[in-house]
């Protein structure tokens, strides 16, 4: 497996560029715009911001665009450029805004909302060529762009507000960094994450399948893909045996009433999925799982002395995605979490969240990600009423996390903004081999269900203790977790977790008792083995076996079977000499032992 290596320059980072490299993007989307007037004199303008890596503008035009079109729109952007076009800009009235775009719909469809939202208007412009509503942040001139920094990418359609109900637009993509290696380097990085990206990796290794009569965001698991998840969810269970968890189950659907507590159905009841009882009362298909572990936990009254209890429960939940938002198993309608809650006294937090951490230090290290970032995410000061709680057990959740990363002597990265609803939480980021950031495990302190719930011990003394939860996901969706290993593995996964360990491949027909003798004693040492013994050519059944990644082939014929021996075929480095059985199984089991 390729260790992590972190790429600083393109791609790994996108949404930390610079200024200067974000006013070249939206400066670009003005003159793709610009381009498209010019070649299209009657198209219509939607909007055009700068993402993450370039720019977009949505249009509606005559007729569907080509890539020779954009190639040609390409080269009118760089002929503006290299005129030196400066940009202005300067507030305006409603009436000279609607007056300016009086034949554009969709800008007189955008102004209605400033006004309504009562937000000042702007309009620049790109030197006499074009101008637009927007609020600024461009280069002063077209020179500071670097002509060879950017290129037209893609086209798709999008609604206009993204809303299905209105009129489809064709989106025109564009790639832009600050210089032309730079873009060179994520085109290249981008081709190398389309022959690792799951959506196609997945299928072709058989891992899960979609199908239509099931609905989209409803992955379907393979006998193989099966395998996996459940070898990764023992990992992690395995762990939290050794720290004193115990497993509970729980059901797929609640009442709405158990979310009206919690204080999700207030911010999330349309994103659940609702069922209706024939006798008409109204459940939901469970989108998280601590409520419901509240609720194991307070089946009876507890002592001090119980303290702490930990539960651990891998279970699918569902949420209503758009489907839009649908992306293979990264992002599903299911998702099953290797979800775990810690209840505890004040005083047994910082042991528990130790403990947590050193679960995800070794599950990470067991799959190949050895080093991993950390960021405590805390609440947003400026929009408190989108958090339960008060702001004084907000800051007091805060100082702790800050207080037990700061004793782990841990670097870590305050973010503001990115805490759960319900508490602050410690995230875990790991840095596949493409570089790109994966938030991974999570670590959540919530001081605020408690309340909700009232959820206590009898202390020392006999009085009511109010209790702290910890929510704890190590893979957290696995499905979004499987997504990033194949794309971090390219499909080559370490052997102690690879669905096929081994595949034995007899020479012919004739070695085919030897071979069976030999998958036989490597499913005696539990070893997951695969007998390929079809009537296809030698040759095309060890291609089919390298190219299902599978980390050893096993080829025996005469001389093998009279030596009691196997030729081995090591994934990535190809053959690498004869071995006695017994002596491959103790390197292979030696391998699986170590999680290499």
């Amino acid at each position: 497996m390729p260790k992590r290596k972190r790429n600083n320059s393109v791609g790994a980072n996108l949404a930390k560029a610079d200024a200067q490299v974000e006013k070249v993007r939206h400066s670009l989307a003005h003159l793709l715009a610009a381009a498209v007037l010019e070649k299209f004199p009657k198209a219509k303008l939607g909007i055009g911001p700068a993402i993450d890596d370039g720019f977009y503008y949505d249009f509606d035009l005559p007729r569907n665009l080509t890539p020779e079109d954009l190639k040609d729109i390409e080269a009118r952007m760089r002929n503006f450029i290299k005129e030196g076009l400066s940009f202005s800009g300067k507030k305006a009235t409603s009436a000279v805004a609607r007056k300016t775009f009086t034949n554009q719909p969709f800008k007189l469809d955008l102004i209605k909302d400033f006004v309504k939202e009562k937000k000042q208007l702007s309009i620049y412009k790109t030197g006499d060529v074009f101008e637009d509503l927007c609020r600024g942040g461009h280069v002063k001139n077209t020179r500071e762009i670097d002509p060879k920094s950017f290129k037209l990418d893609r086209l798709a359609g999008a609604y206009w507000k993204g809303d299905e109900k209105n009129k489809q637009l064709q989106r025109v993509y564009g790639l832009a960094f600050k210089t032309s290696k730079e873009l060179n380097e994520y085109i290249k990085q981008r081709e190398e994450a389309e022959k690792r990206d799951h959506k196609v990796l997945g299928p072709q290794l058989d891992l899960f399948t979609f199908s239509d009569l099931v609905g989209p965001g409803l992955p379907l698991w393979t006998p193989m893909g099966t395998r996996m998840r459940h070898l990764l969810d023992e990992f992690v269970w395995s762990l939290r045996k050794e720290r004193g968890y115990e497993r509970v189950e729980i059901p797929h659907i609640t009442k709405k009433e158990l979310y009206e507590t919690s204080g999700h159905w207030d911010k999330f009841q349309d994103e659940l999925f609702h069922v209706r009882s024939r006798e008409g009362h109204e459940f939901v298909m469970k989108p998280m799982n601590c409520p419901h572990h509240i609720q194991i936990l307070q089946r009876k009254q507890l002592s001090y002395r119980d303290m702490p209890v930990r539960y651990a429960n891998t279970t699918t939940c569902y949420r209503d995605e758009q489907s839009g938002e649908l992306s293979g198993i990264a992002r599903a309608r299911s998702f099953t979490q290797d979800d775990a809650h810690v209840f505890c006294r004040q005083s047994q937090v910082k042991e528990e969240f130790f403990k947590i951490w050193d679960i995800v230090d070794a599950f990470y290290k067991g799959v190949g990600f050895v080093e991993l970032e950390v960021r405590i995410s805390g609440h947003d000061p400026k929009n408190f009423d989108a958090y339960l709680g008060t702001k004084a057990s907000w800051q007091k959740a805060e100082k702790a996390l800050k207080d037990i990363a700061r004793e782990r002597k841990a670097r870590v990265k305050f973010v503001e903004g990115e805490a759960a609803f319900y508490g602050p939480k410690i995230d875990f980021i790991a840095f596949d081999s493409l570089g790109r950031e994966r938030q991974v495990a999570t670590i959540q302190l919530d001081m605020n269900m408690p309340d909700r719930f009232d959820i206590y011990c009898i202390d020392e003394k006999g009085k009511h203790e109010r209790l702290v939860m910890i929510h704890a996901a190590i893979m957290g969706s696995i499905e979004r977790f499987m997504s990033i290993f194949i794309e971090h593995t390219a499909g080559a996964f370490p052997v102690w977790v690879s669905p096929i360990q081994v595949q034995v491949v007899p020479v012919s027909k004739k070695h085919g008792p030897y071979a069976k003798k030999i998958v036989k004693e490597l499913e005696h040492e539990n070893i997951r083995v695969y007998l390929s013994d079809s009537d296809e050519t030698l040759g095309k059944r060890i291609r089919e076996g390298e190219q299902a990644k599978i980390p050893y082939l096993l080829i025996v014929g005469d001389k093998e079977e009279s030596s009691d021996s196997v030729a081995v075929r090591k994934r990535g480095k190809g053959d690498i000499g004869a071995q006695k059985l017994s002596q491959f199984i103790k390197i292979l089991n030696e391998e699986i032992y170590k999680k290499k």
